[in-house]
């Protein structure tokens, strides 16, 4: 059976809709990286024109070079480097705290519905607290010192990850379930060999969205008491108006983050490509 020349005309712009912004059209990965960098190329075009063309006071906004130069002073001459490697050790200090007590205890609530029960209103409960409302607290608990912010990142991730824990292990296929009794396999075999390896690559994604959540807190648990960090810089530019400080303290925090997040997109592809087949 051969297709009309009238039907092949018509199937072939019906294909060319299906390009470009078709929804759900797959990009390469060449094309997801130049776009991604296209929108960075756009931004600091908009920003270089509104502050160097002088249609925003630098009172308010910094141009890029201003805040290149404060960049370049703050590591020569006020050792950036130093608050760098603090917020970073702040930032995943509190998450493995968070995600050693919160993963076990996420997996139990998902495997086990009677768990579930006793610990999900409090926890739910505990995850609309805004970690900020705990800094007093904290304070009075673990004075101002190292313990104190890294409390503060904990309190912020770790009732995220519970819930989005046991919301993954509990969606586990029950066909798997079912087929793994009848194999014989008994209840802790169950959760190790079926609900644990099934859930894992969704909770490690899980980790990884809450990482960036985690980044989030830093700057609230850096505002008091602190001596040291990217927080600490941010909030002491902002004493002295100096603009360039703050935006070029904000874009290394999102660096970071960018860089964190790469990295555990590629160690979740590494540990986990069976998960993609």
């Amino acid at each position: 059976m051969t297709t009309s020349p009238v039907m092949s005309a018509s199937v072939a712009p019906a294909r060319r809709k299906r390009r470009g912004l078709a929804p759900l059209q797959a990009v390469s990965a060449r094309a997801r990286w130049l776009l991604g960098l296209g929108f960075f190329v756009v931004f600091f075009g908009v920003w270089a024109f509104f502050t160097l063309g002088g249609y925003v006071s630098s009172t308010f906004l910094a141009s890029p070079l201003t805040m290149a130069r404060e960049g370049w002073l703050l590591f020569t001459e006020f050792n950036f480097i130093h608050d760098i490697g603090m917020t970073v050790w702040r930032v995943f200090g509190g998450f493995l705290l968070a995600a050693v007590v919160a993963v076990p205890l996420g997996i139990a609530m998902g495997a086990h519905k009677g768990v579930e029960a006793f610990l999900e209103p409090f926890v739910s409960f505990c995850r609309y607290l805004p970690a900020s409302a705990f800094i007093p607290l904290l304070i009075l608990w673990a004075g101002i010192g190292e313990l104190q912010k890294v409390l503060v990142i904990f309190i912020g991730s770790v009732f995220q990850i519970v819930l989005m824990v046991a919301v993954t292990v509990g969606a586990a296929r029950k066909d798997l379930v079912e087929a793994a009794y009848t194999l014989g396999a008994s209840n802790q075999g169950i959760v190790q060999r079926v609900l644990i390896p099934g859930a894992a690559p969704e909770i490690a994604e899980t980790l990884r969205l809450v990482l960036g959540w985690a980044w989030t807190y830093v700057i609230v648990a850096e505002l008091i008491g602190s001596s040291s960090g990217i927080g600490h810089m941010i909030t002491d530019s902002q004493a002295l108006l100096n603009t360039g400080q703050i935006i070029f303290g904000i874009i290394v925090i999102g660096l970071i983050g960018l860089v964190s997040d790469f990295a555990f997109k590629a160690l979740n592809r590494r540990l986990f490509a069976w998960s993609s087949l």
